[in-house]
C-alpha cells in the first residue's frame, strides 16, 4: 500500500530523484539530504507504513540485514570506521516524516558524537516495577 501524500512513498518508488544506494522490490536506500555525517543512508520501504508499530513483520524482518549491509558498504568504501542505524517513533523520539524509515549513518574516528546519551541510574526495585509496567503493556496489544 502507498500513501500518495507521502513524500517518502513517492521517493521509495521512484517518482522523485534521489540519490539511491540499493533499491530492490520491497525496499529503496537513498542519501539523506541532510546527512549527519557523509554517506549517512535512509532505507525507505516502497510500502507505506507510518511508523515501527504499524509495520509488518516480514518488512521488519528485513530491515536490520539491509542496514548491516549498508553499514559494511560504508565502512568498506567510506573508510567510516563503525556506524548507527536509528530508528525514529513518534515526535517526541524525533520522527518527522511519517513514513517508516531507519537511518544508517556512518561514524569516523574523531568525529562528532550523534547518537548518545548521559546514563541514568535506577534502584533494582524501580527497574522491576517498570519492568512489570511494560509487560503488562505488552500483553494488552
Amino acid at each position: 500500500m502507498k500513501d500518495d501524500g507521502c513524500i517518502f512513498c513517492k521517493i521509495a518508488n521512484g517518482e522523485i530523484p534521489s540519490a539511491t544506494v540499493f533499491e530492490d522490490e520491497d525496499f529503496r536506500v537513498i542519501l539523506d539530504l541532510g546527512p549527519a555525517s557523509k554517506g549517512h543512508a535512509l532505507i525507505l520501504p516502497k510500502q507505506h507504513f507510518k511508523d515501527l508499530c504499524e509495520a509488518e513483520c516480514s518488512t521488519m524482518a528485513k530491515i536490520l540485514p539491509l542496514a548491516g549491509r549498508v553499514g559494511q558498504g560504508m565502512k568498506k568504501e567510506l573508510g567510516a570506521s563503525g556506524f548507527n542505524v536509528v530508528q525514529n517513533n513518534g515526535v517526541s523520539a524525533g520522527q518527522t516524516v511519517f513514513h517508516l524509515h531507519v537511518h544508517v549513518i556512518p561514524r569516523y574516528d574523531g568525529g562528532p558524537v550523534i547518537v548518545g546519551w548521559t546514563p541514568g541510574a535506577a534502584t533494582a526495585e524501580e527497574l522491576a516495577e517498570t519492568a512489570e509496567m511494560i509487560k503488562k503493556g505488552m500483553q494488552e496489544l
